[in-house]
């Protein structure tokens, strides 16, 4: 991957549309509010839309209330979303459309490895395409996307351009799954141009399935919003704050204390006079100064 030192922001003037898409699989922790800040400031400085998704696709990993949860956080800390929320429960319907159309195109394949099988043959984990000439067929098997080899480009606000020409950018990804749940990548970008999204505001860590989500949105034939590639939040080197991580949740009664943790890991430490200030106080000036220039260039971040 080739990565200019340079940071840019979309015109102003531009119509810019933002997104904040959580996974209701429990509570928002410090890194996730961290990446919806940033998102909802990238939107405001360019006089734009911020919207909420909600995706919940993956019923096994949902935790019941989550989803209401997520909500009263956003809200307890001055982030308040514009329109109606989307709940990807609700758009299975568009995902079969766009997988038709992607079949019609021959850019699809049913496959039947395992996760246990790929891990044999790659301990990487990276899909070596064994089902690609098979002919399987779709009921019964995952249906995954047929990569064309094309280096895929991808503009990155905080990165500059990137060249996506690795072994990741040129990986055979599921789309839909065995089980017949759809996949994180397909719901993403054809919600993504549903919503109108100009920009996508994420970790770091997700440059990879960027770089994946590029190819999907050229073959369905939509423009691909820019990236801006945020440093993850870890609590120690390597070990994100997750869910999975068993990452605390948020202290809804500590919204300005969180405020100011965030946007001082952000590079933007409100003044001390503001410690203590409403959250839509902080989020004001926090409007007013924010800078691309500012935020630390590393990819890692440690949590307080």
């Amino acid at each position: 991957m080739n990565t200019p030192d340079k940071r840019s922001d979309l015109s102003s003037d531009a119509t810019y549309c933002g997104r904040f898409a959580p996974s209701p699989s429990g509570p928002l922790h410090l890194g996730s509010l961290l990446t919806a800040v940033a998102s909802y400031l990238q939107a405001k400085v360019n006089h734009g839309q911020w919207r909420l998704r909600i995706d919940d696709i993956d019923p096994p990993r949902e935790v019941p209330g989550a989803a209401q949860q997520i909500q009263r956080t956003l809200d307890a800390h001055g982030l308040h979303w514009d329109g109606d929320i989307v709940w990807q429960s609700q758009r299975h319907d568009a995902y079969h459309e766009a997988l038709l159309q992607l079949r019609q195109q021959q850019l699809t394949y049913g496959c039947e490895c395992t996760r246990k099988a790929l891990r044999q043959r790659q301990p990487d984990m990276l899909y070596d395409g064994f089902c690609r000439q098979r002919g399987l067929p779709f009921d019964d098997n995952a249906e995954r996307f047929r990569q064309q080899g094309d280096t895929a480009v991808m503009v990155d606000a905080l990165h500059g351009t990137l060249l996506c020409d690795d072994a990741h950018s040129r990986e055979d990804f599921v789309l839909r799954r065995k089980d017949g749940l759809y996949a994180y990548h397909l719901a993403s970008v054809v919600d993504d141009a549903y919503m109108g999204v100009s920009e996508i505001v994420r970790g770091s860590d997700l440059l990879q399935p960027s770089q994946s989500q590029m190819a999907l949105f050229q073959a369905l034939n939509v423009s691909a919003p820019t990236t801006l590639h945020l440093p993850v939040l870890v609590s120690r080197p390597g070990f994100k704050l997750s869910k999975q991580n068993h990452a605390a949740g948020i202290d809804d009664h500590r919204a300005s204390e969180n405020l100011t943790q965030v946007l001082t890991l952000l590079g933007h430490p409100p003044p001390d006079g503001l410690h203590t200030a409403s959250p839509s106080t902080i989020l004001d000036w926090a409007t007013a100064h924010w800078d691309l220039q500012q935020i630390p260039a590393q990819s890692e971040l440690q949590a307080p």
